[in-house]
C-alpha cells in the first residue's frame, strides 16, 4: 500500500508543477527572478520519483 501511494504522489507532482507554473506566469506581485527561482525550485522533487522507482536501492 505504501508504495502505491509513493507512486500516485509522484504522478500527481507534475500535474502540480504545471499549475504552478500557470499561477506563477499571472501572479504580479512577484518579480522575474522571484518567478524564475519558484519555477525551477518546484522541479526538485524528481529525487523521491527516482527513489521510489528504484526502491531506494540508487546509491
Amino acid at each position: 500500500m505504501k508504495k502505491l501511494v509513493e507512486l500516485l504522489i509522484c504522478i500527481l507532482h507534475p500535474l502540480a508543477v504545471v499549475l504552478m507554473w500557470i499561477n506563477l506566469a499571472v501572479r504580479t506581485d512577484l518579480g522575474t527572478v522571484a518567478k524564475l527561482a519558484w519555477a525551477i525550485f518546484g522541479l526538485i522533487p524528481l529525487v523521491p520519483f527516482l527513489y521510489v522507482l528504484t526502491g531506494g536501492d540508487l546509491f
